[in-house]
């Protein structure tokens, strides 16, 4: 014992030694010896920097697999929301790669990217393999950003949760009870319309879309009476789209968000703009509380997510009872509003937009949609959407032709060798896109691809297509939770405007179609001016 005390006596005394030794060392140099020793690691550790940056935008390259010469900032994503839009920047690179392997090398900023080629490697990683390919490469941050805690931008454990607890939400069941709040806001709508054409057969019918599904969207999500149809001016409809509009950070802030999401987890970056933030969590607040005092249930989505709230039905995989908080309705509920008032406008615009150009399929729509609602009076229904199954055809092409979100994406979880190419390795923590929009204009998939045809989608061509040929929900465990209130709200839509009025192109018409430059989203730049008579 006392030896060993003599040692660490010993042994603290070296250590004293070697500072004071230090110290005088140090302090013996100049001021001119100090700066060059600075400046030495300073270039030490920018020299350092640039070899990581280099090895990094060449990884694609030493491995001899297919990819486009990078930007040392922007990656690939060269001109993506300035010169051209997301779309275009997957559709080009898609055509330039096509047979050149199941994957070729992309850089998503300063990210080597996995850019996927063919159907069969996209089921390999949706539904196969899924397991290793369970998450989004989406940046969240929900303790500092409670918005971006939404069910589509998380990952792991969070995620499963999540959707589990979400999913009873959106059984055809809960859909079916939110129907008729669909149809009486649709005969709004068509009054609304009517009212237009008084003023002028020209219809800008992009914007009217959008207040519509809007108050769909608003009143099923939020409980709340938007009125946008009656005021485009209307606080909801505002807020809606400088939610998709406004961003909290500019070129730079997104390409470190992108490239090194870890660290702008620690310096605690919000992606969502202050002012969208405050007004959601406003709005759930209030009508929480409203509900809940006064004890009113509507059967929408809110409802559910109250009961989700008060409930702790769900079992976490730590065995504890767990239910929503205030920020995590938030979350879901900003995402239902904003993913679906605006994909579902989208598809209704782009299909009345074919349909003016070709007046034979819109006049068969028509037929049987008055067909199918002569069974009830002329009153639509949730069963008797089901019937309308060449309408159902018109949307599919739309969703094809016009697919909305153009990119889906997902987070390799472990390495990955492609089955029958064991060159072709996707790493642990490598992004992966799947070019959704792009596949589904391939020759090889769909013949004619530019043209519209709503053909492609009968049951006996969409019983022999593979799942993986056709994307604008995604497939496997990670599909569109909301695909069911999107289809009924379109076809809704959609039914009754074919019924009572009739769509041609005009001077206005934008043929070739033009896409804005600064949406993530598929978009018309200018929106989609139709000329309309009624029935």
């Amino acid at each position: 014992m006392n030896t060993q005390f003599c040692r660490s006596l010993q042994y603290l005394g070296d250590l004293v030694a070697f500072y004071n030794k230090s110290v005088e060392s140090f302090s013996s140099l100049n001021i001119m010896e100090i700066g060059l020793m600075l400046l030495t690691v300073l270039l030490g550790l920018v020299v350092y920097f640039l070899v990581c940056m280099y090895q990094k935008m060449h990884y694609w390259q030493s491995l001899r697999i297919p990819c486009e010469k990078p930007h040392p900032l922007e990656g690939n994503m060269v001109g993506e929301r300035t010169t051209i839009s997301s779309a275009e920047v997957f559709q080009r690179y898609y055509n330039k790669f096509r047979g050149r392997g199941p994957f070729v090398g992309f850089y998503w900023y300063q990210r080597p990217t996995a850019f996927i080629m063919e159907p069969f490697l996209v089921k390999e990683i949706l539904v196969r393999e899924f397991n290793k390919f369970s998450d989004k490469i989406f940046y969240n941050n929900p303790e500092d950003d409670p918005i971006s805690g939404r069910l589509n931008w998380l990952g792991g454990h969070k995620w499963k949760s999540m959707r589990s607890k979400l999913t009873s939400t959106f059984t055809s069941g809960k859909i079916k009870f939110m129907c008729p709040t669909v149809v009486k806001i649709t005969n709004e709508f068509i009054d609304v319309f009517g009212g237009m054409m008084t003023k002028s057969s020209i219809v800008e019918v992009k914007e009217l879309l959008a207040r519509f599904t809007t108050d769909v969207i608003g009143t099923c999500a939020f409980g709340i009476e938007c009125s946008s149809l009656k005021d485009p001016e209307a606080e909801f409809r505002v807020m809606g789209i400088r939610s998709l509009t406004d961003q909290r950070h500019g070129f730079l802030g997104k390409a470190l968000i992108s490239s090194f999401p870890k660290l702008a987890r620690r310096l605690h970056m919000k992606t969502t703009p202050d002012h969208i933030e405050k007004f959601f969590l406003r709005i759930v607040k209030e009508t929480v509380t409203f509900r809940e005092e006064n004890k009113i249930r509507r059967n929408d989505f809110m409802d559910q997510l109250i009961d989700l709230k008060n409930n702790a039905l769900i079992k976490s995989e730590t065995g504890e009872s767990v239910s929503l908080t205030i920020e995590e309705m938030t979350a879901q509920a900003y995402v239902f509003f904003n993913a679906g008032y605006e994909t579902s406008s989208s598809t209704m615009g782009f299909a009345l937009y074919e349909l003016a150009q070709h007046m034979d399929i819109q006049q068969r729509v028509r037929d049987e949609v008055n067909e199918v609602l002569a069974k009830n009076s002329g009153e639509i229904t949730y069963e008797l959407l089901k019937e309308m199954v060449y309408l159902n055809q018109v949307i599919s092409e739309t969703l094809r032709l016009y697919t909305i979100v153009p990119m889906l994406n997902r987070l390799c979880l472990e390495d990955y060798v492609v089955p029958g190419y064991p060159n072709y390795v996707i790493k642990k923590g490598m992004p992966v896109i799947i070019p959704a929009g792009a596949m589904h204009r391939d020759e090889k998939l769909y013949p004619n691809p530019n043209r519209f045809n709503p053909d492609n989608f009968t049951p006996e061509r969409v019983k022999n297509r593979d799942s993986a040929e056709w994307l604008p929900f995604s497939i496997g465990p990670r599909n569109c939770i909301g695909l069911r209130f999107g289809d009924m709200q379109t076809r809704i839509g959609l039914a009754m405007l074919l019924k009572n009025f009739k769509f041609s192109v005009c001077d206005q018409t934008p043929i070739p179609m033009k896409y804005k430059k600064t949406s993530n989203l598929v978009n018309s730049e200018s929106g989609i001016f139709l000329h309309v008579e009624r029935v």
